[in-house]
Order: C-alpha cells, then sequence, then structure tokens
C-alpha cells in the first residue's frame, strides 16, 4: 500500500478548495458567486502578478472557484481522478503532479492570457491528475500509450469552451502526462507485482 493510501490529499485538497470557497463567500458577502473583489485578491489577474509582484496568485487561483457550481464540478473531476493517483502515487509523487500541474497551467496563463482578464480554480491541476494516471496505467502495463494521449486529448477538447482557460487545461495536462510516463519507468511494472503476490500467496 501506497502511503498516499494512509494520509488521504485528496480529502484534504477537496476540503481545503470548499474551506476557500466559504472563506471568500463570507468576506465576498454572496456564497453563489464569488465577489469581484475576491477574484482580483486571490485569482490569478496577470497584471497584479507581473507589475504588482501578487506572485502568490499563481498558487491561491487554483484554490479560488467562480461560483459554487464551478467549485463542484471540479471537486468532483478531483475526486475521481485524485483517489485513482492515490492508487498509483506516493504522497510526494502526488503532489508534486498536483501542485507542479497546475502551477505549469498558470505559468502557461501567465505568458499568453491578456493582462486583465482572470482565471480561477483548480482545473489545471486536475488535468494534470488526470493525465499523469492514465499514461502511468498504460505504461507500467506496458501497453500503448498511444489510447491514453487520445482519450486525454478527447477530453480536453470536451471541456473547452467560452470562459474556459483552456491554457490552464494544456499546461496541466502535459505536465500531468509527462511526469505519469517518467514515474511509470521509474517504477516496478503492475505486472511485476502481480506476479510477486501471486506466488507470495500460494501455498
Amino acid at each position: 500500500m501506497s502511503n498516499s493510501q494512509k494520509f488521504k490529499p485528496t480529502y484534504i485538497l477537496i476540503a481545503l478548495s470548499i474551506a476557500f470557497y466559504i472563506y471568500t463567500s463570507v468576506q465576498g458577502g454572496d456564497f453563489m458567486n464569488t465577489s469581484g473583489n475576491m477574484i482580483l485578491q486571490y485569482g490569478q489577474v496577470n497584471r497584479l502578478v507581473l507589475y504588482y509582484g501578487q506572485y502568490y496568485q499563481l498558487l491561491t487561483s487554483m484554490f479560488v472557484h467562480a461560483n459554487i457550481a464551478h467549485l463542484a464540478g471540479n471537486m468532483l473531476f478531483l475526486l475521481i481522478f485524485g483517489l485513482r493517483g492515490e492508487e498509483m502515487f506516493s504522497v510526494p509523487e502526488y503532489l508534486l503532479v498536483y501542485f507542479l500541474g497546475g502551477l505549469t497551467g498558470n505559468l502557461l496563463s501567465l505568458l499568453l492570457l491578456p493582462l486583465d482578464i482572470p482565471s480561477v480554480g483548480a482545473s489545471g491541476a486536475i488535468f494534470a491528475m488526470f493525465g499523469a494516471a492514465i499514461i502511468y496505467a498504460r505504461r507500467a502495463l506496458r501497453q500503448s500509450i498511444i489510447g491514453a494521449l487520445i482519450y486525454a486529448f478527447f477530453l480536453l477538447f470536451l471541456s473547452s469552451g467560452p470562459g474556459v482557460n483552456n491554457l490552464a487545461h494544456i499546461g496541466g495536462l502535459l505536465t500531468g502526462l509527462l511526469i505519469g510516463y517518467v514515474l511509470a519507468a521509474k517504477h516496478k511494472p503492475v505486472t511485476e507485482y502481480t506476479i510477486s503476490y501471486s506466488y507470495s500467496t500460494n501455498p
């Protein structure tokens, strides 16, 4: 059992995101939608990051959500892909995937988004976890990764649309795919674990 199964990072990240939403709702005076002031303070606004040194927004924006529906959707997918990631990765590996994926998506947004368009949400980090999990599963089983890549970019296409930060999704997904591939090459293949386990349990 990996130590991520003993220490559940997915539940902790969900709890932190919900707690942060409650905080911004109380401060902003609206539970259904995050106020503009809270988004300017804790979301990612490139002008504030680049010209006013508010670099912390690259991290805090992962915990800010535009409204209750945005929060609920992201937390659902974090639950699905996060618990899957816990089965594959140790806690340090899990957190590396999540935060490096989210940060990469935010940095890509910093480079390419207009200065005054705010960006909020955990979707870049969640896409990283999704990408890492699917590529790891295929690679560890010594199967072709082509199907995993097609599935990953199909989901990326489905998630795109008006008002969606596609750059954060792309940055997170590519980071997750890369880390998952490297970790699968580093770890012992799943097939070898299965064979060893079978031998150890037979009389």
